[in-house]
């Protein structure tokens, strides 16, 4: 993993994941905005699954269990999916609180997903 993509990536889904509880704790169901911020945090998510694909080719081989980061990958890729899907099926208030949720848990993943790449020694 690139360090300063991981950066970004946990930064937008910390601020979707805030804005998104901030919003749906004053009341506000799920809207355009609210949904698409956590799609801009699934399309960091598809661009790091190109991006970890590339990455041993390209000499930046993972330290620790590759299984184990690519469980938390595809997890986290299906994360959003799930709570968008979620949101749209039942339009409340706690819908957009549970998109938040779900970008805070991917901003949770995506480091451990780092520290599995970089830090671990296999």
């Amino acid at each position: 993993m690139i360090l300063w993509f991981t950066v970004v990536q946990i930064v937008v889904a910390v601020t979707a994941g805030l804005l998104c509880v901030a919003l749906g704790l004053m009341g506000r169901r799920p809207s355009d905005f609210s949904v698409g911020a956590l799609a801009v945090v699934e399309a960091l998510l598809v661009t790091q699954v190109v991006v970890a694909i590339i990455g041993p080719l390209a000499g930046n081989p993972p330290t620790g269990d590759l299984l184990e980061f690519w469980v938390y990958l595809v997890s986290a890729v299906l994360l959003p999916a799930g709570a968008v899907l979620w949101a749209l099926m039942e339009r409340s208030r706690w819908s957009t609180v549970i998109l938040g949720v779900a970008a805070l848990a991917i901003a949770i993943m995506l480091w451990r997903m780092h520290a599995i790449w970089t830090i671990q020694i296999a």
